[in-house]
């Protein structure tokens, strides 16, 4: 394997261990998984056993403690293959355990990130029906009424919250007033059975079909200070950071999806022959083959250098955002190509290209739209008083 991007050779070692995992073990399931919509305990049981679902977890919790380049490949070569299993990683390290790590106290660390390393997931409640881009419109409300709290909402497009495994979600909520009349956010740890809390799994969606997406709804459900995630009037706070560094695993989704996309074009291209030629020889198809390694190796480039500034706790905000929207863009020109090159048999579901060319489209959507990610590299370009 080519070391172009400067990888040490652990992480040589781990991304040839998960492409071979990834080619196994899961590659031959996720056709029917796509089909029936189903979410797989079986591969996530597998996910846990290898380390893939405690990549940041430290390692006194039954962690992997990995550094986020090391983590990023492991999302990448996942979601080469499929990227539904790629989100259930992603999500539940970078969104699920990764605040608890962030700014849970010993207490909630030792409760919850030994079960979260082992395999059991945590969703991340921040998304509402009127509240997504908007998080300022967040309606989802917590009431202190003496030592309890007394949450009241509904979050909807959850990864991982409403498994059989899925042991509970954070929850973004506004806590209280400020001062000068904001609103002021908290965070809150909301075990699943905890009675008034629903969640609920979504299905019939176009892409991530094998991933879990849930609905959550919150009536009077009552949780003790002890569930208060960091300090009262932290939330927004604690979400940005969260969202900065989860940005990272969508882009190694994009990544990973277009280096997926890519070789099962040029494989196809090299086969598929017309007027007695190898389609992959005429110049129209070679360009395409070409725009797409030249975008791949440049993003790749970027995330990793990204994954690198990560690991030394610097402020990535510009920098996650460039790379989120990056790799979803060429995750759309490669994920289109690869349907293009294909021709008729890229609309069909017995070929992969369709399955990647839908699940393309949230890359543009989930944690931020690519609007909202202008709009971060804006702000912090001067374009707009932040």
């Amino acid at each position: 394997m080519s070391n172009k991007f400067n990888l040490t050779e652990e992480q040589i070692i781990l991304k040839e261990t998960v492409r071979k995992f990834a080619e196994t073990e899961i590659k031959p399931k996720i056709r029917e998984l796509d089909e029936n919509e189903e979410f797989s305990y079986e591969l996530t049981e597998k996910l846990a056993k290898e380390g893939y679902l405690g990549c940041l977890i430290p390692d006194e919790y039954g962690g992997a403690n990995l550094d986020y380049l090391s983590y990023i490949i492991i999302v990448e070569e996942i979601a080469r293959i499929d990227s539904s299993q790629a989100a259930t990683i992603a999500a539940h390290n970078s969104l699920g355990a990764a605040p608890i790590v962030y700014f849970g106290n010993e207490q909630q660390k030792q409760k919850y990130l030994p079960k979260l390393a082992e395999g059991y997931l945590w969703g991340f409640g921040l998304t509402e029906p009127e509240a997504g881009s908007d998080a300022g419109n967040t309606k989802t409300t917590a009431i202190k009424n003496g030592d309890k709290w007394i949450l009241n909402g509904t979050k909807i497009f959850i990864t991982n919250a409403s498994t059989d495994v899925t042991l509970g979600s954070t929850i973004l909520a506004v806590s209280g007033t400020l001062p000068d009349g904001r609103k002021e956010y908290s965070c809150f740890l909301v075990e699943n059975g905890t009675p008034g809390f629903t969640a609920r799994s979504m299905k019939h969606k176009m892409m991530w079909r094998s991933s879990n997406t849930s609905e959550l709804i919150l009536e009077d459900v009552v949780v003790g200070e002890e569930n208060l995630l960091g300090k009262r009037g932290d939330g927004f706070k604690q979400m940005l950071k969260t969202l900065d560094y989860g940005r990272l695993s969508i882009a190694a989704i994009g990544l990973g999806l277009a280096q997926g996309a890519f070789e099962y074009a040029l494989n196809y291209a090299k086969t598929r022959k017309t007027f007695g030629t190898p389609i992959s020889k005429h110049q129209a198809i070679a360009f395409k083959l070409a725009d797409m390694q030249m975008n791949i190796d440049l993003a790749r480039t970027y995330l990793y250098q990204t994954c690198r500034l990560a690991n030394t706790s610097a402020k990535i905000t510009m920098e996650s955002a460039i790379a989120k929207l990056y790799c979803s863009e060429v995750a759309r020109l490669c994920a289109n190509n690869c349907v293009q090159i294909l021709g008729g048999y890229g609309l069909m579901k017995e070929y992969d290209a369709e399955r990647y060319y839908r699940d393309q489209k949230i890359l543009e959507i989930g944690e931020g739209t690519s609007e909202i990610q202008r709009l971060v590299i804006a702000r912090n370009i001067g374009c707009f008083d932040v």
